[in-house]
């Protein structure tokens, strides 16, 4: 809890140093639901290069099967995962359960997320 009177600046809600795991948890979800939107606006406009048919799309699908864009989707991937697993630790919470909990339930799901994390990225790449 703050202690000084000082009005906190838009862009301190990300600052996480010394902060407790509630606060890491709540600036992950905040980062990856930011990423998520950009991420589906750029999915929508991408989408409708589909209007100009083959020769529109057949020279995008070359250019997303590179290293770069795999590596883009893992990050997708990621933030997929993170921003998830922590809604589903934030709706146990909110109905009740796991109260006591929460970092456990945090550090777990997170856990949970690295190991698909590893699995989906090995996927990505091996196609």
């Amino acid at each position: 809890m703050r202690t000084d009177s000082k009005p906190r600046r838009v862009w301190q809600w990300g600052d996480v140093r010394q902060r407790k795991v509630g606060t890491w948890a709540y600036a992950l979800n905040r980062i990856t639901g930011l990423g998520l939107v950009l991420y589906l606006y750029i999915h929508l406009g991408v989408l409708s290069m589909l209007v100009g048919g083959p020769a529109a799309w057949d020279p995008f699908i070359k250019v997303v099967r590179s290293p770069l864009f795999y590596t883009l989707d893992v990050i997708l991937i990621a933030g997929w995962l993170i921003h998830g697993l922590n809604g589903l630790r934030v709706t146990l919470t909110g109905i009740g359960l796991a109260l006591g909990a929460q970092k456990a339930l945090f550090v777990g799901l997170m856990v949970v997320a690295a190991i698909g994390l590893i699995i989906m990225a090995f996927m990505v790449f091996r196609s």
